[in-house]
């Protein structure tokens, strides 16, 4: 029995040859370098800046209530919870195809009693025979000559990895959605308090217009016009006020709990983010990097390996079961000497006709592969048009923030001029409310604007990868699992 299991070790030695095809990663299906134009402005940021993949997101937001509340929802998110369960079991999954590339070792006893009527004995007496048997073997384990298990086990082990990557884009996802409610929220507090000014303006102005008419110094015409406006206002408080709700129920969601009020912000944007700028970085660089773009090349090495799995299906099989154990027939000489008995069981299975089963998933095999290539490549591309659009954006917004502020100063002066002609009498109400209205719009379209650079600094973190703090990488978890 030693000799046996010498060459069954001797012959595990031997097997482990992969049919898999040698991976190559297939080229990026996107251009070397950002597009360039009005639309985009030059990288500003120092040559030895650190890559954005590699700024924590703590380093990265500046407001100590954002971090708070980005800290809740890494501990509560739902989704995320979801990601790291998926870890777990796609580890699990690889732990069980590992397991198969080592022999199965098992301890056996037992005993069996029959008896045989003196009508059926030799010597014309009833007998008891007994056995007892001890035995340690190893059971149909399949030496892998061509790969087959090897294969599968890294076909599963790309898969573990491959939800490690996803779990790193959804938790990258998880802090852009936070960090860009929460600037929603901010914008939408100061829309409703801008128009709660505004009605509470405009009705000072319904009530100058009510006693002029009442007293007969206007027309009705005046005090008409004063009532659209205010009631605009109106409508647009109940507008803003639901909105805010809305925000707050949409960052519980994110947060997978309640919000602390004293983390809810303030009405004001004030220095969300502690970098005014973020290096664009080389596009090879940047999208190899991003979790989304390794986890789709996760997928793309695990159908790899599955067509090795496929090809050895076409070669002969190779089992070995084994045992070694004692019989006697009675108790006490179980493990006496002379009492050792063994067995020695080799079986191959060779295909000869299978009705091309074989085949058809040695093709699909193939074509999964083909599949993971495309989809490998749009995610490439997907990644190099999200960071080619907010690079768009950030290279002109500045100028629209610019535009919007000198259009609110210049708006706030003529509505001051024209509401303080009305009130001396000098003009119609007309030429204010036309004012007013032009400064309410000039006031929420720079609040769009100041959000949108905010949320803008929040997708470009996002998109070139940054967003994600390693606790433990994943090769290191594969390698407590090996």
């Amino acid at each position: 029995m030693k000799k046996s299991l010498l060459s069954m070790a001797a012959l595990a030695l031997l097997a482990g040859c992969s049919l898999a095809p040698t991976y190559e990663r297939p080229a990026a299906p996107a251009p070397t370098a950002w597009p360039t134009g009005p639309s985009y402005k030059a990288d500003t940021a120092a040559a030895d800046a650190k890559p954005v993949a590699d700024v924590a997101w703590r380093e990265f937001f500046a407001d100590a209530r954002l971090r708070q509340v980005l800290e809740l929802a890494l501990a509560n998110n739902r989704d995320l919870r979801v990601s790291i369960l998926n870890i777990e079991k796609a580890r699990a999954t690889y732990g069980i195809e590992r397991a198969a590339l080592i022999p199965t070792l098992s301890a056996s006893g037992g005993q069996s009693a029959s008896r045989v009527p003196k009508n059926a004995s030799a010597n014309g007496e009833a007998s008891i025979n007994r056995q007892y048997t001890a035995n340690l073997g190893v059971s149909a384990y399949e030496l892998d000559f061509f790969g087959r298990v090897r294969s599968l086990s890294d076909s599963a082990l790309e898969q573990y990895l491959g939800t490690e990557e996803a779990r790193r884009a959804q938790q990258i996802s998880l802090v852009g959605e936070v960090a860009s409610t929460y600037l929603n929220l901010v914008a939408d507090q100061q829309r409703l308090r801008v128009a709660q000014d505004t009605l509470k303006s405009q009705q000072s102005s319904y009530d100058l217009a009510v006693r002029r008419f009442s007293a007969g110094a206007t027309s009705g015409l005046d005090k008409y016009d004063a009532q659209t406006s205010v009631e605009s206002a109106r409508s647009d408080v109940a507008v803003f006020t639901s909105q805010v709700a809305l925000d707050q129920n949409a960052l519980v969601l994110l947060v997978g709990g309640p919000v602390p009020a004293d983390l809810l912000p303030p009405a004001e944007f004030g220095a969300v983010t502690a970098l005014a700028d973020i290096p664009s970085g080389v596009p090879s660089d940047v999208l190899q990097r991003r979790p989304d773009v390794l986890a789709a090349e996760r997928t793309l090495r695990a159908a790899n390996a599955n067509i090795g799995a496929a090809r050895a299906a076409f070669f002969p099989r190779i089992s070995l079961t084994a045992t070694a154990g004692s019989l006697s027939d009675n108790l006490s000489g179980l493990f006496k000497a002379g009492s050792g008995t063994w067995s020695f069981i080799p079986q191959i299975s060779l295909p000869i006709f299978d009705g091309g089963v074989n085949r058809a998933n040695l093709d699909i095999a193939k074509v999964q592969r083909e599949i993971s290539v495309a989809q490998y490549e749009k995610a490439i591309q997907v990644a190099f048009r999200e960071v080619s659009d907010a690079l768009a954006q950030r290279g002109t917004i500045d100028e629209r923030l610019q535009s919007q502020v000198s259009l609110v100063e210049a708006s706030t002066k003529s509505y001051t001029i024209h509401d303080a002609r009305y009130k001396q009498g000098a003009e119609s109400y007309l030429n204010a409310l036309v004012a007013q209205r032009a400064l309410y719009t000039a006031q929420q379209s720079l609040i769009t604007a100041r959000l949108a650079k905010s949320t803008n600094l929040v997708t470009l973190y996002k998109v070139l990868g940054g967003g994600w703090q390693p606790e433990q990488t994943a090769v290191a978890a594969a390698g407590s699992v090996q």
